[in-house]
Parts: C-alpha cells; structure tokens; sequence
C-alpha cells in the first residue's frame, strides 16, 4: 500500500512502521545515553544518518557521499570510544521485568541485612561501599580483596566498615547471600561531568557502575546520607530505608558471573 512518493522514493505503510520502530529506538537509546558522552555523539551520529537520508530523497549526491564518509568514522569512533557505555546498554536490554521476578540475586532476608546495615552506617557517620553483583562477574576485583565467603548479615558488614576494621576501606562484594569480599579496590570514574566535591568512594562507585550492571550502596561519611549508584549515574541520593528496600527489591536479581 503506496502512502506517498517523494521523487523517487515510495513510501509505504510498512515503511513509515518501519521508519517509527526505527525512531523509537534510537529515542530509548539516546534517553538512556542522555548527559554523558556518548549521548552527544550519538545525536551527532543520528543527526549525519537524517542528513544522509534527505540528501538522498533529494538526489544530492556529492552531500550524500560526504555524509556517509562521516557516518562510517562516527560509527567506528563511537564504538571503540565508549565500549562501556554499549556494553552497560546491552545488560540493560537483557534486564527484563520477566527476568528481574524470576532470577534474584538473592533471599529477602539478604536485602533486609544490607538495609539495615545501610542505616547503621548512617546513624554511626561511618562510610560504606556495599557493590551488589548482578549479571557481569566481579572475579578481577574480588581477587583483589579479602576473601570472606560469609553470610550477608547487618552485624558483619557493620563491623567491616568500622573505622578500626582493616577492612573498612574500600568496597564490600556480595554475590546472592554471600559476602565474597571485602576492602576490594574499583576502579574510579574518569568522567568529567560529576560533581567535583565528591569523594573516592562516590567515584569508586561510579566506577564499577559504568563497567559492570552492579547495584551500589554508598555510605557517605561526611554528609550521612545514603545513595544508590547504577548504570554509571547516582540513582538515588539521600534514599530513607523504606525507599532503599522498595529499590532493592524491584531490582536485584540472580548473579551468574563470577
């Protein structure tokens, strides 16, 4: 069924679906790349395959073989720059509510413990970094800690965060209801577009949250507040208990790496 022409070009009704299954997707792709990097690469790249398509509805030639030049270097550069960000994209595709209710990372009990530590950390002013492992295995940074293989429980992750502890600095890992490790070393952010008065742990946490799926609970010291990092931005700051406990629940799930 023939909707309309424009020179050459026939649009049909199954190519206007396809031109909005292809506009929604890059909308969901830019919404969740939007206020970083990549973000404002891709609305380049976006905005040189919309100029490639009218200056071929058009039959502009040269214009369309100078923008299809840039397209391919935009489409390389884009991929080899920000690895992390398509990688953290694709976990995020596969993170389904189907599988969020199915695969949990761990027992209520597990999520219980850990907000309660949380709010002891607060109430205390001692800082945390609790790193919850999802679906991207952790091995590199849990061989880089102490080995604890422990039940998750809110005294014993109190305890490690404990000023005096020697394991207190640096991040917690829990995988399902085990606490695999503890003063893990992450890696810290290099984005520039974070707020420059945050400290080591806030970077840590976006960190690991840029390179793997992991749920973050940060602790902070200095201001007692709670936060929770993902996907490479603070979810949310200052969250009470009750709000924590909602956030943990609609959103752990079983962790199969290692």
């Amino acid at each position: 069924m023939v909707l309309f022409q424009i020179g050459f070009l026939t649009v049909t009704l199954i190519d206007l679906i396809d031109l909005l299954l292809v506009s929604w997707l890059f909308f969901k792709v830019y919404i969740y790349f939007k206020g970083t990097r990549a973000g404002q690469m891709l609305a380049g790249l976006i905005f040189l395959m919309l100029s490639s398509f009218l200056f071929n509805a058009f039959g502009l030639s040269a214009s369309s073989w100078l923008v299809n030049q840039f397209q391919t270097v935009w489409v390389v550069a884009f991929v080899i720059l920000f690895q992390p960000e398509l990688r953290r994209l694709l976990i995020y595709v596969g993170q389904t509510r189907f599988f969020q209710r199915i695969f949990r990372v761990g027992t209520s009990r597990t999520i219980l413990s850990i907000v309660e530590a949380s709010i002891q950390l607060q109430e205390r002013h001692w800082g945390g970094l609790i790193v919850i492992q999802r679906e991207t295995g952790l091995r590199s940074y849990k061989e880089q800690g102490t080995q604890l293989k422990a039940e998750v429980t809110a005294p014993l992750l109190v305890s490690i965060f404990n000023p005096t502890s020697p394991l207190h600095d640096g991040a917690v890992i829990i995988q399902n209801d085990i606490i695999d490790a503890a003063a893990c070393i992450l890696p810290l952010t290099e984005s520039k577009m974070i707020d420059p008065e945050m400290g080591t742990r806030h970077r840590a946490a976006l960190g690991i949250s840029e390179e793997t799926d992991a749920i973050i609970v940060l602790i902070s010291e200095e201001k007692a507040r709670i936060s929770v990092v993902e996907d490479g931005r603070i979810a949310h700051i200052s969250v009470d208990e009750i709000g924590l406990l909602k956030y943990l629940n609609d959103r752990m799930f079983i962790a199969s790496g290692d």
